[in-house]
């Protein structure tokens, strides 16, 4: 496949994006971003681009300017960055790399801008989204925001709490341009354990062969931990709402705490080659500056 990315400025562009997002996001059409919302974003110094199979948009993201968290009371100007709000691929096109695609043309654009960091949000127990965003991309997590969106009513989200990671992409670091270059030797779960890493949450494979949340859970003591989450928990929603629902409430109780004793999600290992996958995020004490 030959892929197209472009930026979407005219309402021929951005009308097939409401379309896009229902098959992406299926299930609420009261959700889907409107096409004059997206141009208005497009036109004001924000990003909306597509990624087009010929001429068929088979993803897009759009974001907007914004400002940091850190020291409110400065300028607004000295505090500027671009949010990512939407990340969207095509259901035939997932797994191609869309995603890592469009997410580096993002980044070439906010540079051009003269801004250094692009925050977005997603779901941590996400696993391949994970995977993009913190192996690949070389993003990093510090926050944790319970319910961050309500109650959502799209068939992904529906019925389940809204909790969200806010992860900082620190466009011009060398842990961002190494990603991006492939530079960076893959570490896997070996690599990190020889390491001194420590699984806080090691999960057991039920008789139905679901992943479910540790028993016990051991203190955060060492320098790295891993936290486990389950490789699909789409599945597991699918299966057994009550494991889906634990899976939530654990993961949150140890990302809350991680973070306020000061852990930063650093990288995310994927076992893909085992018969049952398994999906940990690495997170490491005392990490140095994030940008």
């Amino acid at each position: 496949m030959k892929m197209d990315i472009r930026p979407l400025t005219s309402i021929d562009d951005v009308a097939q994006l409401e379309a896009l997002q229902l098959l992406v996001w299926p299930g609420s059409e009261t959700d889907v971003v409107p096409a004059h919302i997206m141009l208005a974003i497009a036109r004001n110094g924000g990003l909306v681009l597509g990624a087009y199979d010929q001429d068929r948009l088979i993803g897009f993201v759009a974001g907007f300017l914004g400002t940091d968290h850190e020291s409110p009371d400065r300028p607004a100007l000295a505090r500027l960055k671009h949010h990512s709000h939407m990340l969207g691929v095509h259901p035939d096109y997932r797994d191609e790399g869309v995603g890592f695609h469009l997410k580096s043309a993002q980044r070439d654009f906010v540079h051009k801008q003269g801004i250094r960091l692009i925050t977005w949000t997603y779901d941590p127990l996400q696993s391949r989204n994970a995977y993009l965003n913190i192996h690949r991309l070389g993003a990093v997590c510090r926050r944790y925001h319970r319910e961050a969106y309500g109650e959502m009513r799209d068939q992904l989200n529906v019925g389940y709490p809204s909790d969200r990671f806010e992860v900082e992409w620190w466009i011009t670091s060398a842990r961002v341009k190494s990603r991006l270059k492939g530079s960076r030797r893959t570490l896997d779960l070996a690599n990190f354990l020889g390491a001194g890493a420590v699984k806080i949450n090691p999960a057991q494979l039920g008789a139905d062969h679901l992943l479910q949340p540790a028993e016990k859970i051991l203190p955060m003591e060492d320098r790295i931990i891993l936290v486990e989450i389950p490789p699909e928990i789409t599945l597991i929603k699918e299966r057994d709402a009550e494991i889906s629902r634990s899976w939530r409430m654990q993961t949150r109780m140890l990302f809350e705490e991680a973070f306020s004793k000061g852990y930063l999600v650093t990288d995310f290992i994927y076992l893909r080659e085992e018969r049952f996958p398994r999906s940990y995020y690495v997170l490491s004490y005392g990490e140095g500056s994030l940008g």
